[in-house]
Parts: C-alpha cells; sequence; structure tokens
C-alpha cells in the first residue's frame, strides 16, 4: 500500500542528522518533518535550513510526536540504544546510524525489544549503497565468481577527520567507527556466511601520543564459516593534508570462477585548488589536493545530495512509502557486524586468535 503522509523524526542534528533532514524534506511522500538535538539551538538551525515542521531539544518530545511514523535515529554513536528503544516501544520503524551500538550488551537490548514489539529497524551501512558495491553485489547474486574463497578490503583517511571523529568520542576508534563498513560487505557479498576466527595486528603512534587508545593501523584476516580467508586493514592516520575527503578504499573478491576488484581510492578525478578544497566533514580544514568522490556520504551537486547516504535516505523513504524490499543492513547483521569490529580490536590488543561468536560474558 502506497503512503503519501509519512513522518519523520530526525534524532541528533549533527552532519550526518542535517543530511538526513534536508533529503527527507525533500521526498514527496514526506508531510511533517520534526528534528532534535540535546543542544536546542542546533535543532533550531536545522529546522530553519530544512523547513521542518517542528523542533525540539528533546529527543523524547520529537519521537513521540503524534505526526511522526518514522525516526532516523543519527544521535553520536554511544547514544545511539535510548531514542531507538523509545521510537520501537512507540510501533515507529526506525533507520539508526551504524554501528548499532558499541556494546554487545546494548545491541541485544535493541534487538530484545524489536522482537517484543515485532518493530521494524534497519541500520545505516552506506557503503551498501554506492554504486560500485551495488554493481558488487550484483555479480555475487549472479554467482559469477563461484565460490568465494579469499578476499580483502583496506580504506585510508586522513588523521584530521579521524581526530574529528575521536574528538566526539573516543570509543570510535576506526576499527569500531570505520573497518565496520567493510565487514558489513564482505557478510553482504558472502551471504548467509559468518566470521567465526579472528587474527589481528595494530601499532601504535600518532593517536597515542595524543592521548586515545586507537591504533594508527590495524590489520585483520577473518575465516569465515565456510573457510573463505578475508584479510581487512584501516589506516586514518594519514597526514592531516593527505588529498582524500573521506574514505578511500580497494575492495578484492577471489573465487573459484572469477575474480573482482573494485578500485574506489578516487584517483580518477583529481582538483588541486590554491584557494583550497574545503573539507566536508572537519571544520575549518581544507587540503590544496583533493581526490573528488571520496566524500564518504556523497556530495552536494547543482543543488542536490548525491552518493551513498543520498541513495541509502532515499531507498528507505521510498521503502516506507511503497512497501519496496530495502537492502539496509538488518539488526541481526548489524550485531555481527559490531561482534567482529570488537573481535578485531581485543585480538589486536592481546596478540591472540579470537573465535567468533563471542562468549556472553565478554
Amino acid at each position: 500500500m502506497k503512503r503519501d503522509n509519512i513522518g519523520i523524526a530526525v534524532v541528533g542534528s549533527g552532519r550526518i542528522g542535517t543530511l538526513r533532514a534536508r533529503l527527507a524534506a525533500k521526498h514527496p511522500a514526506v508531510r511533517f518533518l520534526a528534528v532534535s538535538d540535546r543542544d536546542p539551538a542546533r535543532a533550531r538551525a536545522l529546522a530553519e535550513a530544512a523547513g521542518a515542521d517542528f523542533h525540539s531539544g528533546s529527543n523524547e518530545e520529537v519521537i513521540a510526536h503524534p505526526r511522526v511514523t518514522a525516526v532516523i535515529v543519527s544521535t553520536p554513536e554511544q547514544q545511539h540504544t535510548p531514542p531507538v528503544l523509545h521510537a520501537l516501544e512507540l510501533g515507529k520503524p526506525v533507520l539508526v546510524e551504524k554501528p548499532i551500538g558499541f556494546s554487545l550488551r546494548d545491541a541485544d537490548k535493541i534487538l530484545d525489544t524489536l522482537r517484543a514489539t515485532k518493530g521494524e529497524l534497519r541500520v545505516g551501512y552506506s557503503r551498501r549503497y554506492k554504486e560500485c558495491f551495488l554493481r558488487a553485489k550484483e555479480q555475487m547474486r549472479h554467482g559469477r565468481l563461484g565460490k568465494v574463497v579469499g578476499g580483502m578490503a583496506r580504506v585510508y583517511n586522513s588523521r584530521a577527520q579521524a581526530f574529528a571523529i575521536l574528538k566526539r568520542d573516543p570509543h570510535a576508534t576506526p576499527v569500531l567507527d570505520v573497518l565496520t563498513y567493510y565487514v558489513d560487505l564482505m557478510c553482504w557479498f558472502l551471504e548467509g556466511n559468518r566470521p567465526v576466527e579472528v587474527v589481528a595486528r595494530g601499532q601504535h603512534g600518532i593517536f597515542k601520543e595524543a592521548g586515545y587508545g586507537a591504533h594508527d593501523v590495524t590489520w585483520a584476516i577473518l575465516t569465515f564459516a565456510d573457510g573463505a580467508v578475508i584479510n581487512l586493514g584501516v589506516s586514518y592516520a594519514l597526514p592531516a593534508r593527505y588529498p582524500t575527503l573521506g574514505q578511500s578504499d580497494r575492495v578484492e573478491l577471489l573465487g573459484s570462477e572469477g575474480t573482482m576488484i573494485i578500485d574506489d581510492d578516487h584517483l580518477d578525478h583529481l582538483l588541486f585548488s590554491q584557494k583550497g578544497v574545503p573539507h566536508a566533514y572537519v571544520p575549518d580544514h581544507s587540503v590544496d589536493m583533493a581526490f573528488l568522490g571520496s566524500n564518504t556520504a556523497g556530495d552536494w551537486a547543482v543543488g542536490d545530495f548525491w552518493g551513498p547516504l543520498g541513495n541509502e535516505t532515499r531507498a528507505w523513504l521510498d521503502h516506507l512509502a511503497t512497501g519496496a524490499p530495502t537492502i539496509h543492513t538488518t539488526p541481526e547483521q548489524a550485531r555481527i557486524n559490531l561482534e567482529t569490529t570488537i573481535a578485531i580490536e581485543r585480538a589486536a590488543a592481546s596478540g591472540r586468535t579470537v573465535r567468533l561468536p563471542l562468549q556472553m560474558e565478554e
């Protein structure tokens, strides 16, 4: 059944919440938009920018608003759980930013509430909605690689963005906050499979000197249930003025009947400007040369927002409006992603092999 009277609450008026709200405001099925933030001034500013119908410094107030029929949770990572639970208890579908939480306890609390309320929840792993990875998934659906036996994914970014993330939340390490995207992608490509063992190594340096516990570089080997071996790596410690504006990555899949290589480093579109190129994520930071297209969420161009986050947001709103199937990450898969990234950090810290699933006391 098609619906054209959707009411959206965007909880959290930061960078991603702002993008989600502006995209929701343009969707033809959205008739009511509310935004909130613990800082009422930020909520007010976003309401004015997006043309929202209602704003508040209370997340609870916008979630419970009678005209709100669905909720987008874009709070800082450590604050995901309360608004997700509140929305589910009120019977309202939820899209929450990744990761589903920073502890398995919170993830299980969300899953228990989801089952009890028979609600609907999806998790925003927007890399699924980047065109190169959508094309890759289509090839996997047709089985063109045969049985996947191995693969690799690595992602690089600059310390300028890493410090902005860690300043917001010291727990949001490059592994938990970023490598989780590639855990999700690999599990999506190898659908029905899941990691069962992790070996990892990390190297401290720049972030430790700045007072954070994050590794400058982390490499992990994941073994999946069917024996496939996947190598994952992340470094967010490249020099501050390195040209990437977000994630520069490369993904490879090796199969019994084919190979797929996805070059997503964005070296195909370079811009050099003596005026400087502003960084979308880090305020008051610019670079002279930029890899255009590397902004993780996407880019504003000719009056609209294009790219993974735009595709993902519109797809979820279309799903609410028409009931069309969606490829958004399920909460069950999001928990596996969280568990795997926790295991990577533990394996890197201990130097020992970590088996999955983790024991409940962990």
